[in-house]
């Protein structure tokens, strides 16, 4: 984690400048002073969003001097969504994206970035809020396929998915409560495919914003898959099918 966070009020102030990537960004609650009405001013301009928190949550990342200002580092660059789609039509291309909604468990993220790269995502949307750190770890995991994919940060999924329904993206939710089966869905038309949350799935909001609801079929007793494992058998059956519509490709 050493080499993921800073801290201090000036340090992070300056990592801003020099363009580092801000992954999160904790500051402790009612926190004031002239550098501090420094550091907001930065954050606005930058459009990065602090998450206000007590000192104790401060004092469990180190014990350190950290003036009540804590930034993880990302090497990962953050995109747009409203950025990205314009541009890969523009480019021709059929938009093939994943939304990732809350996941928190880096090794998960890392494993389905890694197989989001392999199958030609074009983009992996990720809330601002609630979602697992872009760190170190999560670049391991992925086997440095977080280089190669591009990440959308949203402050709304639920606004995101509006965007990509106006722009003439189906939107599926992979969760065990539908009824239709991921082969009895398109999708080699222009799509995005929804993940949730390891344990609560998908948040009500993005699930009723989403086009249709798409299950894997369970055969067994275990009425649930790990989602790394699930995303990877759902994104291969989009491959599958863009495959045979295209055998030439």
């Amino acid at each position: 984690m050493k080499d993921d966070f800073i801290f201090g009020l000036r340090p992070v102030i300056e990592a801003i400048e020099a363009g580092k990537t801000i992954d999160k960004i904790f500051v402790q609650n009612a926190l004031q002073g002239p550098i501090y009405a420094e550091l907001k001013t930065i954050l606005a301009k930058n459009k990065i969003r602090p998450n206000y928190v007590p000192v104790e949550k401060l004092n469990r990342f180190t014990r350190k001097n950290h003036q009540g200002v804590v930034a993880f580092i990302s090497d990962v660059p953050f995109h747009r969504v409203e950025d990205i789609v314009p541009q890969l039509f523009e480019e021709g291309k059929t938009p093939f994206l994943l939304i990732l909604d809350r996941l928190t468990d880096v090794r998960n993220f890392g494993a389905i970035c890694r197989t989001a790269e392999c199958v030609g995502i074009d983009a992996v949307i990720i809330p601002e809020k609630g979602a697992a750190p872009i760190n170190s770890d999560a670049i391991k995991t992925s086997a440095g396929a977080l280089y190669n994919v591009k990440i959308c940060k949203e402050p709304n999924l639920a606004h995101a998915v509006d965007f990509l329904q106006q722009s003439g993206i189906s939107v599926f939710a992979a969760t065990e409560k539908a009824q239709k089966l991921i082969y009895d869905v398109n999708f080699t038309e222009p799509c995005a495919i929804v993940m949730g949350n390891e344990e609560t799935g998908i948040s009500k909001e993005v699930m009723h914003h989403s086009d249709e609801k798409i299950k894997l079929p369970i055969e067994g007793k275990t009425q649930s898959l790990n989602v790394s494992v699930a995303c990877g058998a759902i994104l291969y059956e989009a491959v599958r099918q863009k495959m045979a519509a295209a055998p030439n490709l």
